[in-house]
């Protein structure tokens, strides 16, 4: 049952990935970027990362990609320019992300005995990351939030300047 939850996060993020680069339109490439952290994040809590999972939704699919939409959504589309590509660069990056890819499968399959690893036992991190923030890390944490409450008062100053 495991793995068969594996094979879902990692299709979630391998297809959540490849529609983020090859759509052409921005919000279903945000979408798009969203299923990809919410995939990431099943992945880190199938690790036993539930810290690092729970911060990938807070931040990644809740903060970063509601900026992303907003940013979108609020600069002027310009459709009158024509951009032009060229296929001629993607051969060379295909030949050699192809080769690369074959190495690493010769490598990975090339060992018989893959030792899969004993479970030391589940510790939680979370209670562990809030005492180190509390304890060792406290000023550092203190600065920082000092620095993220500098940077937001200085933006809001920019955005009021602008307006009058």
């Amino acid at each position: 049952m495991e793995s068969f939850v594996f094979y879902i996060f990692a299709l979630m993020t391998i297809t959540g990935g490849w529609i983020v680069i090859y759509s052409r339109n921005l919000i279903y490439s945000a979408f798009s970027l969203l299923i990809t952290f919410v995939g990431l994040a099943g992945l880190y809590g199938l690790l036993m990362a539930d810290f690092i999972a729970a911060t990938q939704i807070l931040i990644y699919a809740g903060a970063v990609l509601i900026l992303l939409l907003f940013g979108i959504m609020l600069t002027a589309r310009k459709t009158s320019i024509e951009i032009t590509q060229s296929n001629l660069p993607r051969l060379p990056g295909a030949i050699i992300s192809s080769m690369i890819f074959l190495l690493l499968m010769v490598v990975i399959f090339s060992e018989p005995n893959w030792n899969s690893a004993t479970n030391p036992g589940i510790k939680e991190t979370v209670p562990m990351i809030g005492k180190l923030l509390m304890t060792k890390y406290l000023i550092p944490f203190e600065l920082a939030s000092i620095l993220l409450l500098a940077a937001l008062i200085g933006s809001v100053f920019i955005a009021r300047r602008e307006e009058s």
